[in-house]
């Protein structure tokens, strides 16, 4: 198969199989993986893409003919491949998967020794560019490593229902939609140790995905679970992507909750288990969070969206959590990762503490703290972004405090904004909130549109 490199990204790679992503590409990235990272043993697992195994092979295949040993967890989600990585110490771990891209795509998510992650700058373009290498001698070659299965379930399932006090849960009955994804095993195996009574919503793994993409970032895809939140009179709902590093919450009238305030809710739950402690969050939308950290006597670090920047900064800073307005939560005892299991069972301790239901709580934080959400604008190239956030400086910075920690944000005493380009796509995002006053951020907002899409 030709070899094609376009699927390489700010993070990971991913693109449509086979054009882009295929047995090829698998398996010479499995060839130089080791050798770039130094790495002897390696876990590899796979999500629900119907692909997924035919890249396993290819990828082993390579990884073994570079002399590593490959830790085959099989099918599961990212995040149990930074937890097995990490609870053995191994070399590395790929993941293959195309998270929420549709059921065409599917990729790969690298990690190092340490669960350190693989960006650009440290060794995902050394990958692309051993992988075009067409001098290099991609015969077959004996085999010297092993491809050896384990089972990290149990050890998972201990580890993520450690960050509660399961026997303090209430028995609440929760929806829980796992989209076809890789979570449904997860949640059925989790169900056997907690109280809840689990209404589960398309809760078998399917890699045709015959129900929709699992990601409930789009409108389209939260009507199901809303709608069984309502039907069920359930306390909350979840749903995950695909491969369920992220979770999304509804509360009990079937709302759902901003991933903005899932960051308040989690800071809270940490906080007053870590009086003292550091949280990170991103720079879209930031006041709530700062807000919270202080109540509860902590502080909050405003970092550069992206995976690789928060585990950076949460390394330096020994910070004990940190989360982004895109629903990725990330955890210092998780190996500094991001998980999607953690998360809502965090929200449910908290809300078995409570007297009020989860609208209360988010509902206090949206009023105080109301948001425009993350608002797209398609863009031509990256230099109209540029042209973009050059001209909405000229106009606002003067008045207000600017800063360049991600793209633009610029804040004024009652509302900020902050306006970046998109890493993967021709997008510019913006993001405006203000204290407590949400007719003053919806005319800001619409006034900044005004200026982006003049």
């Amino acid at each position: 198969m030709a070899i094609n490199t376009s699927g390489f990204g700010a993070y990971d790679i991913r693109g449509v199989y086979p054009e882009s992503i295929n047995q090829e590409l698998a398996y010479r990235v499995g060839r130089v993986f080791p050798e770039i990272f130094g790495a002897k043993k390696i876990a590899v697992g796979h999500d629900i893409r119907l692909s997924g195994p035919t890249l396993f092979d290819a990828l082993s295949r390579g990884l073994t003919e570079s002399g590593a040993d490959v830790f085959d967890i099989g099918q599961c989600g990212t995040e149990m491949i930074y937890f097995a990585t990490g609870f053995h110490d191994f070399d590395g771990g790929i993941m293959i998967t195309a998270s929420h891209n549709p059921k065409e795509y599917n990729g790969m998510k690298f990690v190092g020794k340490g669960v350190r992650p693989v960006a650009p700058k440290s060794g995902l373009l050394a990958v692309k560019a051993a992988v075009e290498d067409e001098a290099r001698d991609w015969s077959f070659r004996k085999a010297t490593g092993t491809v050896r299965r384990i089972d990290i379930q149990p050890d998972y399932i201990k580890c993520i229902l450690s960050y509660v006090d399961v026997k303090n849960l209430k028995p609440f009955k929760i929806v829980i939609n796992t989209g076809n994804g890789a979570a449904g095993p997860v949640i059925n195996e989790l169900e056997k140790f907690l109280p809840f009574d689990i209404v589960k919503v398309h809760n078998n793994t399917n890699g045709y995905f015959p129900n929709g993409v699992p990601n409930p970032l789009l409108q389209n895809a939260r009507a199901e679970t809303s709608a069984a939140v309502v039907q069920s009179g359930a306390a909350c709902g979840i749903a995950f992507d695909g491969d369920f590093d992220r979770c999304f919450l509804f509360d009990e009238r079937g709302n759902f909750i901003e991933g903005y305030y899932m960051v308040g809710l989690l800071a809270e739950a940490f906080l007053k288990k870590n009086r003292g402690a550091k949280i990170i969050c991103d720079p879209r939308a930031i006041w709530n969070t700062i807000d919270i950290a202080k109540k509860f006597g902590g502080k909050a670090l405003v970092c550069r969206s992206g995976h690789v920047y928060i585990k950076e900064l949460m390394r330096a800073e020994n910070a004990v959590y940190g989360g982004e307005m895109s629903s990725h939560h990330y955890f210092r005892d998780f190996y500094f990762c991001d998980s999607g299991m953690i998360p809502w069972l965090l929200v449910l301790e908290l809300l078995s503490k409570s007297k009020s239901p989860l609208s209360a709580l988010v509902n206090t934080m949206i009023m105080y703290y109301p948001i425009s959400g993350e608002i797209n604008t398609r863009v031509s190239s990256v230099e109209k972004v540029k042209e973009i956030m050059a001209r909405v400086e000229k106009i606002y910075g003067r008045a207000g405090t600017v800063d360049h920690i991600d793209g633009l944000s610029i804040e004024f005493r009652d509302w900020r904004f902050n306006l970046r380009g998109s890493q993967t796509e021709p997008y510019i995002r913006l993001n405006v909130e203000s204290r407590g006053d949400k007719r003053l951020m919806e005319a800001r907002r619409d006034e900044l549109l005004a200026v982006i899409r003049a």
